[in-house]
């Protein structure tokens, strides 16, 4: 059974759940501090790398963003794609491997060791922010506007990793969304540390001239960002008569994808998913998918920023 968060994770502010299991954050962050330090990093020099990862538990577009960097940097310099193997994520390993080369072993320093010897010039980690054993060139800590910190508590209290001071090591935040205001997240980060820098995006639908507007649909997902996912739909003026949620990476069996086709035929509307979620399908042919990029707002400076990382050799 795939974990979803709980609801209190996403509080405002942390509520009586949150103060009960925060002595066991507490311990568990302390822990954590003390395996890292007796954890050597390795810094490579062979190959230039790029963490994109995220503190916030859950989806805040990690993958979105390394398929960007790769889009912006594979012209320039020789580039691929560094992802611990896990079985659960086959779907992101498949888009990630549909726009690149994907090196996957369970360790990532046996993966970047694979790179080096295939000759590759710069590898993008997906998902390599918290893994203690590397030393990147440069690190990116993504958020999800909607989401931002939840309560601001540290796992199992909250939904953070580790504790959002720790901005301050990564230096570069990456605030995905559909260009909701982020006056007030922006003010947070700067009040953290004035220098860290900030990059926004937002998705993109790029095959949404396929579907009619006028046809009514039921949407579901099993991504970290759902609700991103049906804003973005709303914004494209896709007429939404049902959605469902599903856990991040939830293994859809049988009888799930039964039970969502009986219900769109009682609603007399058409299906629609994720990219994501399609690739954990058996090609369904009554079911639609949405293809979405992330698109950069600020991408002209992010770009300036993010090729300094191999032009400084």
């Amino acid at each position: 059974m795939k974990f979803k968060k709980p609801k209190f994770w996403d509080y405002n502010k942390p509520s009586i759940l949150s103060y009960l299991f925060f002595p066991i954050s507490l311990l568990l962050t302390t822990l954590k501090f003390f395996i890292n330090l007796t954890i050597k990093k390795k810094k490579y020099s062979k190959i230039k790398t790029i963490s994109v990862g995220n503190i916030y538990l859950g989806g805040t577009g990690k993958t979105s963003l390394s398929l960007k960097i790769n889009e912006i940097l594979k012209d320039k310099i020789k580039t691929c794609f560094i992802k611990k193997y896990y079985s659960d994520q086959i779907d992101e390993q498949k888009i990630l491997s549909n726009h690149g080369k994907l090196f996957k072993f369970k360790d990532r320093s046996s993966s970047i060791k694979q790179a080096i010897d295939e000759n590759f010039e710069l590898a993008i980690l997906d998902d390599g922010l918290q893994d203690p054993s590397i030393d990147c060139d440069y690190n990116i800590a993504c958020f999800n506007i909607d989401n931002w910190i939840g309560n601001s508590f540290t796992i199992p209290a909250g939904p953070l990793r580790e504790n959002i001071k720790n901005l301050k090591k990564y230096k570069n935040v990456f605030l995905n969304g559909n260009n909701e205001n982020i006056d007030n997240i922006v003010k947070y980060i700067h009040n953290l540390d004035p220098s860290i820098n900030i990059y926004q995006g937002e998705y993109v639908p790029i095959n949404i001239k396929e579907f009619d507007k006028s046809d009514k649909y039921l949407v579901f997902s099993g991504i970290g960002n759902h609700k991103t996912f049906i804003s973005m739909l709303r914004k494209n003026n896709i007429n939404i008569v049902k959605e469902i949620e599903f856990p991040d990476h939830y293994r859809y069996i049988e009888k799930d994808i039964d039970d969502i086709i009986s219900m769109s035929e009682k609603l007399n509307c058409k299906v629609m998913t994720t990219e994501k979620d399609y690739m954990r399908l058996n090609n369904n042919n009554k079911i639609f998918y949405i293809k979405s990029e992330l698109k950069i707002l600020n991408q002209e400076t992010f770009i300036n920023d993010i090729s300094k990382v191999y032009e400084n050799n």
